[in-house]
């Protein structure tokens, strides 16, 4: 019998989605096509809530950082936040039915709130099946991800699981295998490498205009005048910009692109020498696993704050939070034929895991057969063809790709 998987998610930064869309992509290619489902309960359970809740977020990170800052620290320390989240009883009545229905051989949480209405489920024996929390935050990592519980935790890299040792979580239950990407990126590693700089190739440069992003327009004015490099800019939603961008770019030499919304990053990021970006979650580990060194032009605080730090440990990149520190930047990295970039590039090997969602499959695959015993699926309460992850709503609130991740 093959083994089902219920991912939950939820919109609070494009970093949970991502991973859970590509955790259910590895999921099904080594189990069967409707082995897996992922699933938003705050969407599901109060659709007008949900969407209020999450611009409401984007609101706070890009415009009051400091508040959400305080917002961030007050969850991680607070007795009161998880006491709180026994006031979500659509949303908990929602979960439990979802379980029922599905009867999951295994749960995976990519949003640590879940965490703790499944331990009440548990508690009251309707849940049989043990849960992993899929972390997808790195080193500033909010408690709720482990005060919560689970049968295993899965770390991004080795600081991410440091964190959680010094918390008193138990060895055995750390699992460092990445954060799960796209297959795409192991898939096309060898054909989409940009070409070597000291063989005198010209640089390529991906800039990605995020929402909330200071000084964008201006950042691309500069990148754009300069005749150095190839660039190609993401501007989202943001189509005034994306049409500026376009009437500077009409007579440029270098090879330019101007995107607005697109779901190519991942050839984007393989294909590019730089990606300049705010520090996301998703767009960080991305970044990490397309061996892409990232120029950080912003830093929502709280958990992008550790997105950063773990590039900056590992001397990956560089914080450039003006246009022109960003132009220099770039040019440090180019020089030479591009001595500091070859640095940056090594640098990001040993951290890259382009295979991380099909190792997090196979683990959680087998830890979940020697936890628990199957619950047979009625057939009619099978996931319908067609509607995995028809619960993903999409950013509405946000001009481009990614977002900060709690």
């Amino acid at each position: 019998m093959s083994s089902r998987v219920l991912i939950l998610s939820a919109g609070f930064g494009e970093g949970h989605n991502a991973a859970a869309r590509a955790l259910a992509l590895a999921w099904r290619s080594l189990h069967g096509q409707d082995t897996a489902r992922v699933a938003d309960v705050f969407a599901l359970a109060a659709p007008r809530a949900n969407a209020f809740s999450r611009c409401s977020y984007l609101w706070l990170i890009n415009h009051a950082p400091r508040l959400w800052s305080s917002i961030y620290a007050w969850l991680d320390r607070s007795t009161l936040a998880p006491r709180a989240l026994r006031f979500f009883r659509a949303e908990q009545r929602k979960l439990a039915k979802l379980i029922e229905a599905e009867q999951p051989h295994a749960i995976c949480c990519t949003y640590p709130v879940y965490a703790f209405w499944l331990q009440e489920l548990a508690r009251a024996g309707r849940l049989r099946v043990p849960f992993f929390n899929i972390v997808t935050d790195s080193i500033s990592i909010n408690s709720l991800w482990w005060r919560g519980g689970s049968a295993g935790w899965i770390l991004p890299n080795e600081d991410s699981a440091e964190v959680l040792r010094r918390a008193g979580i138990d060895e055995a239950r750390l699992h460092v295998l990445g954060f799960p990407v796209a297959p795409f990126f192991a898939a096309r590693a060898p054909q989409l490498a940009p070409a070597d700089l000291a063989t005198g190739a010209t640089p390529r440069v991906l800039y990605i205009v995020n929402s909330g992003t200071r000084h964008a327009a201006e950042t691309a004015r500069k990148l754009l005048a300069s005749p150095r490099w190839e660039i190609t800019c993401t501007v989202g939603r943001d189509e005034a910009l994306r049409h500026e961008l376009q009437q500077l770019a009409r007579h440029r030499a270098p090879r330019t692109e101007i995107l607005g919304w697109t779901d190519e990053m991942p050839r984007l990021l393989m294909t590019h020498h730089v990606v300049v970006s705010k520090a996301g979650g998703a767009t960080t580990q991305e970044a990490i696993a397309a061996r892409c060194p990232m120029i950080v032009n912003q830093i929502v605080p709280g958990q992008e704050e550790g997105n950063y730090e773990l590039l900056r440990r590992h001397g990956i990149g560089a914080l450039a939070e003006t246009p022109d520190a960003v132009m220099t930047e770039l040019q440090r990295a180019f020089d030479a034929r591009g001595q500091v970039w070859h640095a940056w590039r090594a640098a990001l090997e040993p951290l890259s895991r382009p295979r991380a969602a099909a190792e997090i499959a196979a683990r959680v695959t087998k830890l979940s057969a020697r936890l628990a015993e199957p619950i047979p699926v009625p057939p009619h309460n099978r996931p319908m063809r067609g509607q995995p992850d028809a619960s993903l709503p999409p950013q509405d609130c946000s001009a481009s790709g990614d977002v900060s991740s709690t």
